[in-house]
């Protein structure tokens, strides 16, 4: 394992570098949001997830556009800068919100950002490595943005332990945000293949096999039940976690994704993609399915949360690693793309139908759905997807 990580090329490291810092500065913000949300502007479930899901929506059709451009300008670097720039303005700027849709603008922009960057840089990263080594690439990318994730979660803790008021912290975040922006700059294009294809909306999947057409409808049930994770983290509020150690819960979570995302990649290039990704998605339903009816003692809570960092490790940079198997190199913009249109565009009525179930009928009903759509995807993608056995091993 240590011979193939040093012999990675640097652009997957600074790309990882990247994320790390910008994901320190978005950590740090993103466990307070629902604490600002409900607690300083007094907003309900379904109006959390209204924000949530409509810019992680918006974010996702991005993805789609910034992808096909990428692809057919042959270039992500542009990208990728612009879209870190309007995430490290947006984020201070929450800091001066005073009612809840000026929360949801700052969070559009935010994620019109992300939308930018995403998909070029995923290609990128995906050019940079060898084929056998996709898994091992994606693995170090989200190890280290899982790092980034436990670093900013752990200063707002120690923030709030000190009384630094909220918008003090959210202002703060402009520091390494334009650390990031500058960083951005020092990244090298990978050379790709002249596409003899002009990619447009209606032309776009029809480059990509049956397998990987059906994966994105799989993809597209799971994530109906994959909501915002900050109703995770209100959950943990409302079973007597403190507001300080809200932050401290978040970062054991991006811990425990941080240890194992390398090692679950790597092995996913070995194993197969499918058992792995199948198996996070099994290990989802348990965890919200015990959330839904389990009886546990409050200290259970933190336990819990490191597990379900070990799904995230066994299942993000393998679901992206499985989109890299299946697209061609001239459309891997795009088949980034329509990857991440699926995963934040169904985020919208997951997090809506989220917040309305535990509004209508409690938060149980609401986390037994979701057990329930991640049963069902784990069972499509084994028997029904057909992904080729080169991607399945």
């Amino acid at each position: 394992m240590l011979t193939l990580l040093r012999r990675l090329p640097s652009s997957v490291w600074l790309i990882g570098l990247v994320s790390l810092m910008n994901d320190a500065a978005s950590d740090l913000v993103y466990p307070l949001l629902p604490l600002y949300l409900t607690g300083v502007l007094l907003v309900s479930p379904t109006v959390l997830g209204f924000i949530e899901g409509l810019a992680e929506a918006t974010s996702s059709l991005v993805k789609l556009v910034s992808g096909i451009l990428s692809d057919r300008s042959r270039r992500s670097k542009p990208w990728i800068i612009w879209g870190y720039s309007l995430a490290a303005l947006s984020r201070p700027l929450i800091a001066l919100a005073t009612a809840w849709p000026m929360v949801a603008a700052l969070r559009f922009v935010d994620r019109l950002g992300k939308g930018l960057r995403s998909s070029p840089r995923d290609a990128l990263l995906a050019l940079s490595v060898a084929p056998e080594h996709k898994g091992l690439a994606f693995g170090v990318h989200r190890a280290m943005d899982n790092a980034g994730a436990v670093i900013g979660p752990l200063l707002a803790a120690v923030l709030l332990a000190y009384n630094v008021p909220i918008r003090h912290i959210l202002f703060a975040t402009l520091i390494p945000g334009l650390l990031v922006v500058l960083l951005t700059f020092a990244l090298k294009e990978q050379p790709r293949p002249v596409s003899t294809q002009t990619l447009n909306f209606q032309s776009s999947l029809k480059q990509f096999p049956a397998a990987f057409r059906r994966y994105l409808g799989v993809l597209a049930l799971f994530t109906m039940g994959n909501s915002s994770k900050m109703f995770l983290l209100l959950k943990a509020r409302q079973m007597g976690i403190a507001d300080m150690q809200i932050p401290l819960l978040w970062a054991l979570t991006s811990g425990s994704a941080m240890i194992f995302s390398v090692p679950f990649s790597q092995l996913s290039d070995r194993w197969g993609r499918v058992h792995f990704i199948s198996s996070g998605w099994l290990a989802f339903a348990a965890f919200y399915g015990y959330l839904a009816w389990g009886q546990f003692p409050l200290w259970m809570i933190w336990p819990l949360f490191a597990l379900f960092g070990m799904f995230l490790a066994a299942t993000e940079g393998v679901e992206k690693a499985l989109v890299a198997d299946l697209s061609p190199a001239t459309g891997m913009g795009t088949g980034f793309g329509w990857f991440h249109l699926v995963t934040g565009l169904f985020l919208l009525p997951s997090s809506l139908l989220f917040g309305k179930i535990w509004q209508e009928w409690g938060e149980d009903a609401a986390f037994g759905f979701a057990a329930l759509c991640a049963l069902g995807a784990a069972f499509l993608l084994q028997f029904w997807v057909g992904v080729p056995r080169l991607a399945r091993s």
